[in-house]
C-alpha cells in the first residue's frame, strides 16, 4: 500500500555534570532557585477537537496493467528440463510463462488527506498527486463513515485538486482559509492528517520559513514548518492558532521517509485562487505575459548599470502567445508588475499567473538604465500551452527582414570570438533561420571569456548592452564604448540558429 506525500529513534537523556568538591551550601542556591518552564502554546485540545471532523482521509485505487503479450513483457528464464525451480518460475511469471498472452492487472491503493471547505456543496480540497490517475476515490471521515468522491478539477502546477461528495449523506464540518501573508516565521501552527494510514493525527510546530523554493513547480513559494508531516499527510490542512487554514501540506524532505522536521505547505494566498477556479471552471485560467525570462545576476546588473540584482530579465517575446506585449522589449528588466514588486525572476510567473486573463496591467521595466512604465494586456497561459501541445501553427513570414549592408566589413576578433556579417553565405553555412538578425559568431577561442559562457559558433549576437548590432564593426565599437564607461562586463543578447534568445555576460577585462 502506498501513502501519498511529497526513520530511527532518538533517545534523550539527562546530561550529568561533575560538581567536584563543591559543598552543599555552594550549590544550594542553584537548587532552590525556581526554574522557569519553557514557554509553548497553550493546549490545542479544544482547537483540535473543533477541527478534526473537517479533515478527511482520501483513499484511492486504480487498476495497473502489468506488461502483457505486446512484446514488452519480461521473458521467463529458460530452465533445464526437469529443473526443480520450473514450478516456481511458472507461478512467478504467470500465464506468459505458459504460453498465454500475459495480460494481467493488479489493484493499487494509496492514502492521503484532505479537508472540507464547503459543507453545503460537499467540496473537499486535497493534493493532485493524492488522486492522480485514480479509478476510484473515497473520502473517509473521522467517525469511520465513507463516501465516494468525484474530481471537480485539478492543477498539476500547484499540486491541488478539488473533490465533490454528496453532502446529504453525511454531516459535514467545513473550515475557512486564513491569510497566509499575515503569518510570521515563528508562529505556531497545527497540522491534521492521515500519516501512514493511521487516521486523524494532530501535530504542532512553528512556521520555520516562508517563500521556500524546492524546485517542484513554476510557482514554488512554500510555507516550511517543523510540525510533523509524514507520508499520508499530503493534502491535509495546516492551521494557524485561530483554526484557519493557511496552507495545504504537500511535501517533506526526508532521507528515511519519515518526518525530520522539514515539511512544506502550499500557502493559502496561492491556493485560494486556484481552488476557486477549479470549483467554478474545473480548470485553471492563469494570466500569461508571453515572455521568456532569466534571473538578474550580479554581472547582468553591472552590465545594465543597475545598483541591485532585482527583477526579471526579459530574454525574448514568445511568438504566437496571443498577448499584447509589444511595448516590452528583450533586454528589459521587469521590476514591478501591476503594482507588485518583482524581486527575482521566480516571482514574476507567480504574480502574472494570479492575474485575470485579459486584464490590462502596468509593467515597470528598467531599460537602458532608466525605469519606465509600459502597458500589457494579458493572455491565457492554458490556451498557449494547449496550442503548443497540439503543434498549433504560428505565423512564420519566412522573409529576411535584415537591414541592407552594402559595405560589409571584414570579420573581427572581439572577446575571444571571431565575428562575421550575417549574409547568405554565413546563414547557409550555419543553417541560421531567415528571421534571425545580427552578427554571427564563426569561431570561439578556447579558454576565452566567450568560451567560459559557452558561446558557440553559429550563435548570433543581436545586441550588446541593449543596443542593436548589425555588423562586426558595430560589436567592436560597442565593446570599446562599454570599456570607456568603466564597465567590466558586456551583456550580450544571443540568438540560436532557430532564433531562441538568451543573455550572457562576458568579461571585458
Amino acid at each position: 500500500m502506498a501513502f501519498g506525500a511529497r526513520s530511527g529513534f532518538l533517545r534523550g537523556g539527562i546530561a550529568a555534570i561533575a560538581i567536584g568538591a563543591m559543598t552543599v551550601s555552594m550549590i544550594a542556591p542553584v537548587l532552590t532557585t525556581p526554574v522557569q518552564a519553557a514557554e509553548g502554546p497553550a493546549s490545542v485540545a479544544d482547537l483540535a477537537e473543533r477541527l478534526i471532523d473537517s479533515v478527511v482521509n482520501v483513499s484511492t485505487s486504480q487498476n495497473v496493467k502489468t506488461p502483457g503479450g505486446d512484446g514488452n513483457q519480461v521473458p521467463m528464464p529458460k530452465m533445464p528440463e526437469g529443473s526443480p525451480f520450473q514450478e516456481f518460475f511458472d507461478d512467478f511469471f504467470g500465464p506468459q510463462g505458459k504460453g498465454g498472452d500475459g495480460d494481467q492487472s493488479r489493484r493499487v491503493q494509496s492514502l492521503g488527506s484532505g479537508f472540507v471547505i464547503d459543507a453545503e456543496k460537499g467540496i473537499v480540497v486535497t493534493n493532485n498527486h493524492v488522486i492522480a490517475d485514480a479509478d476510484e476515490i473515497e473520502v473517509n471521515f473521522n467517525d469511520g463513515s465513507k463516501l465516494k468522491a468525484e474530481v471537480l478539477g485539478k492543477d498539476l502546477k500547484t499540486d491541488l485538486a478539488v473533490l465533490k461528495i454528496d453532502p446529504t449523506k453525511h454531516k459535514l464540518t467545513a473550515v475557512k482559509f486564513g491569510d497566509s501573508q499575515k503569518s510570521r516565521i515563528g508562529d505556531w501552527v497545527m497540522a491534521i492528517g492521515n500519516p501512514f494510514g493511521l487516521g486523524g493525527t494532530v501535530t504542532v510546530g512553528i512556521i520555520s520559513a516562508r517563500n521556500r523554493n524546492i524546485n517542484s513547480g513554476p510557482y514554488d513559494s512554500f510555507i516550511q514548518t517543523d510540525a510533523a508531516i509524514n507520508r499520508g499527510n499530503s493534502g491535509g490542512p495546516l492551521f494557524n492558532m485561530d483554526g484557519e487554514v493557511i496552507g495545504v501540506n504537500t511535501a517533506i524532505i526526508s532521507p528515511s521517509g519519515g518526518s525530520i522536521g522539514i515539511g512544506f505547505a502550499i500557502p493559502s494566498e496561492m491556493a485560494v485562487g486556484v481552488i476557486d477556479q477549479l470549483k467554478e471552471f474545473g480548470e485553471t485560467r492563469r494570466g500569461w505575459l508571453g515572455v521568456r525570462i532569466q534571473p538578474v545576476t550580479d554581472d547582468v546588473a553591472e552590465s545594465l548599470g543597475m545598483s541591485s540584482t532585482k527583477g526579471a530579465l526579459v530574454a525574448g517575446l514568445v511568438e504566437g502567445s496571443n498577448v499584447d506585449n509589444k511595448e516590452i522589449q528583450p533586454g528589459d528588466v521587469i521590476v514591478k508588475f501591476d503594482g507588485k514588486t518583482v524581486d527575482s525572476a521566480r516571482d514574476l510567473p507567480r504574480v502574472v499567473a494570479e492575474s485575470p486573463v485579459g486584464k490590462e496591467v502596468e509593467v515597470v521595466v528598467v531599460r537602458k538604465g532608466k525605469e519606465q512604465t509600459v502597458k500589457v494586456k494579458l493572455g491565457r497561459l492554458e490556451e498557449f500551452e494547449k496550442k503548443e501541445a497540439t503543434g498549433g501553427d504560428t505565423e512564420d513570414e519566412g522573409a529576411d527582414k535584415g537591414t541592407e549592408q552594402p559595405d560589409k566589413p571584414a570579420s573581427v576578433d572581439v572577446l575571444g570570438m571571431k565575428l562575421a556579417a550575417l549574409d547568405d553565405a554565413t546563414r547557409e553555412k550555419f543553417k541560421i533561420a531567415a528571421d534571425v538578425q545580427g552578427v554571427v559568431v564563426t569561431e570561439v577561442a578556447p579558454n576565452s571569456a566567450a568560451a567560459e559562457k559557452r558561446i558557440a559558433p553559429g550563435e548570433v549576437i543581436v545586441d550588446i548592452g541593449q543596443e542593436t548590432v548589425v555588423s562586426p564593426e558595430d560589436v567592436e565599437k560597442r565593446v570599446n564604448g562599454l570599456r570607456k564607461e568603466g564597465r567590466k562586463n558586456a551583456l550580450l543578447m544571443l540568438a540560436s540558429k532557430t532564433g531562441e534568445l538568451r543573455f550572457v555576460t562576458v568579461r571585458m577585462e
